[in-house]
């Protein structure tokens, strides 16, 4: 049963009270009319770390847990999907994202990102690409897995997300022995280009790589390595106002980032951030670097940035367009007013409810956000 827990926005409709902006938009006790009024709904609960959400064309959900388990939601009704692969659930590692091809209808394509064990030892990054019939997981293709080990059991990344074209988009967190920043960093996997480890990849639904992916510095040809130097990416949408994609890592302590993410482009770490290390070592004497591409939003301290969603739905009035970012360590779903593809000013929503893990925008054009604690999806719906 959906149970309304609380009213996140109100719209007060005294007359005496209203004023008139410059732009034509009429306030009411100082909040303006095209505020949308949005009631939030809890879905469901009781489970563990809900990773990823996506949905099927007949509005069925799915969602994965970390500990390793994929579910449907139809109607009120919830099944376990069965026939995983074995995933590796220590650390950060586990069950990640889940995303249903924008083709589903013509190639039944389901998409996850987990953690694997890496010959030898340690943890392996994995995409998987199958088929659902009768709950039960078909045809099952890795498409991309990691080529070398991942021994700190941290930043896998991951996202998934598609462009209008139907390419995938998947990032991958740096992996390794550490995540410790600076130049002389053991663990430079993510400024490798031959690396999987931290980078966004691109490729088609085949796992072949696309025309136009970049050539990178000391390549000859194109690989499926999008864009580099990331550290911990836990946000990767579309944006289709603009048509690019948009990606939110973790910092160290302190300079989580918002980056609009471009073919060939280097983000910086472990050379560059806006953070320092967890033991208050600076990473480096500036956050900026000739050849590395800046933020446009950041935040110290960090907020545990994790999962993206654009706001397209016109029923949310004056938060159309804006950009969702779930928070991990501050817990609060950051709104972020975009113009020009500058943030030019953040709202909290849901604040000190628990760990924001994901936002999704639905078909129906509400908003989903898994909250961790326990774990549980709420439902934004604009009125």
């Amino acid at each position: 049963m959906i149970k309304q827990i609380i009213i996140s926005a109100t719209v007060f409709m005294a007359l005496s009270c209203s004023t008139k902006k410059q732009d034509g938009a009429v306030e009411y006790n100082g909040q303006s009319v095209n505020e949308p009024t949005v009631k939030t709904f809890e879905l469901l609960r009781g489970y563990e770390v809900i990773w990823g959400m996506d949905f099927l064309p007949n509005g069925d959900l799915l969602f994965t847990e970390k500990k390793g388990k994929l579910h449907r939601k139809s109607g009120d009704k919830i099944t376990e999907i069965t026939g995983l692969p074995e995933i590796n659930t220590s650390g950060q590692g586990g069950l990640l994202d889940v995303r249903v091809s924008p083709q589903y209808s013509s190639n039944g394509y389901i998409f996850i990102s987990y953690a694997g064990n890496f010959p030898g030892g340690g943890g392996s990054y994995n995409l998987l690409r199958f088929k659902l019939v009768n709950d039960q997981i078909t045809e099952p293709k890795i498409l991309l897995t990691s080529n070398s080990a991942n021994t700190m059991t941290g930043h896998y990344g991951s996202r998934i997300d598609f462009d209008e074209s139907g390419l995938l988009y998947v990032s991958i967190g740096e992996g390794g022995s550490t995540s410790y920043g600076g130049a002389n960093s053991p663990n430079k996997n993510a400024q490798d280009v031959n690396s999987t480890w931290g980078k966004v990849h691109r490729i088609t639904q085949d796992g072949t790589i696309p025309t136009g992916n970049p050539v990178l510095p000391g390549n000859s040809a194109p690989t499926t390595v999008f864009s580099y130097g990331h550290r911990n990416p836990q946000g990767l949408v579309y944006n289709p106002f603009t048509k690019e994609i948009w990606e939110a890592e973790h910092g160290p302590k302190g300079g989580d980032e918002v980056n609009i993410v471009r073919a060939g482009n280097n983000y910086g770490w472990p050379l560059v951030s806006y953070g320092v290390n967890y033991d208050d070592k600076p990473v480096s004497a500036s956050p900026t670097m000739a050849g590395v591409t800046d933020p446009v939003h950041k935040w110290v301290p960090s907020i545990g940035a994790c999962g993206m969603a654009f706001i397209t739905d016109k029923k949310f009035k004056s938060w159309t367009g804006n950009l969702l970012v779930g928070g991990l360590a501050l817990q609060y779903l950051a709104r972020l007013e975009i113009k020009d593809n500058k943030v030019v000013k953040e709202h909290k929503l849901l604040d000190k409810v628990g760990r924001i893990r994901h936002v999704r925008q639905a078909p129906d054009g509400s908003i989903y956000v898994s909250i961790e604690g326990p774990g549980r999806i709420v439902r934004l719906v604009p009125e």
